[in-house]
């Protein structure tokens, strides 16, 4: 499902402020697998994720994504490759705070050929699943930091996604809304998704649900535990 092989991102190469953010990383992610990457603050981990969402490409090394190789696509169809494949939870949600929930959620579809009406259908559905229907029409700025979580989750599912990266998903979340995100995962994992978290969270990686974990230092892999 996901490979990468040797792979190395360096930000500002050759300046006096270069740094190596992931270092000769290679690992491997199963389909259906729920991994995650593990380390503190500055270790490489969300980068690597950034490599694996298709969201930035390697400086050096290969990224193979759904058999794939994504690391030297065009930019066009990597956009194209990772609205059709990928769903992202960002740590910081980035939801659109002048758009309804509804709206926020159909938004990875404007790009798209869906029709409206299906476009909305589909988002009350994720709605509904993620108890979330009754806010349809509310912005952002009204929501609990736990609502905008499985906002920015129901967006994250609009395309039906192989692939569902999260970043830190817990880092704004008490220990309550911390353990509905993880049965949240629970049921991607049992409709066959691939997951892969970046965190620092124990509640997270000590979870009997995640099949593999990464450990990240300086941006190398350090170790693997299955």
């Amino acid at each position: 499902m996901i490979r990468c092989e040797r792979v190395t991102k360096v930000f500002n190469r050759g300046r006096p402020n270069e740094v190596v953010a992931v270092r000769d990383v290679t690992l491997e992610i199963a389909s259906g697998e729920v991994a995650v990457l593990r380390g503190p603050s500055g270790s490489g981990k969300t980068t690597l994720l950034t490599l694996i969402a298709c969201a930035a490409r390697p400086t050096s090394g290969r990224v193979f994504v759904l058999g794939k190789e994504v690391s030297r696509l065009p930019e066009s169809f990597l956009t194209r490759f990772r609205r059709e494949h990928i769903g992202i939870i960002f740590q910081q949600f980035n939801l659109i705070p002048g758009l309804t929930v509804l709206e926020n959620v159909t938004a990875p579809l404007v790009p798209t050929s869906t029709p409206p009406k299906e476009a909305e259908e589909r988002a009350l559905r994720l709605l509904e699943r993620l108890n979330l229907a009754h806010r349809r029409s509310f912005r952002v700025r009204e929501l609990s930091g736990g609502e905008m979580q499985r906002v920015a989750i129901a967006r994250a599912l609009i395309n039906n996604p192989e692939i569902v990266i999260a970043d830190e998903p817990t880092a704004h979340l008490d220990t309550s809304l911390a353990a509905e995100f993880l049965e949240i995962v629970r049921s991607l994992r049992e409709e066959g998704r691939t997951v892969v978290i970046a965190t620092h969270d124990p509640l997270v990686y000590e979870h009997r649900l995640v099949d593999v974990i990464f450990d990240m230092r300086d941006g190398s892999l350090v170790g693997v535990e299955r």
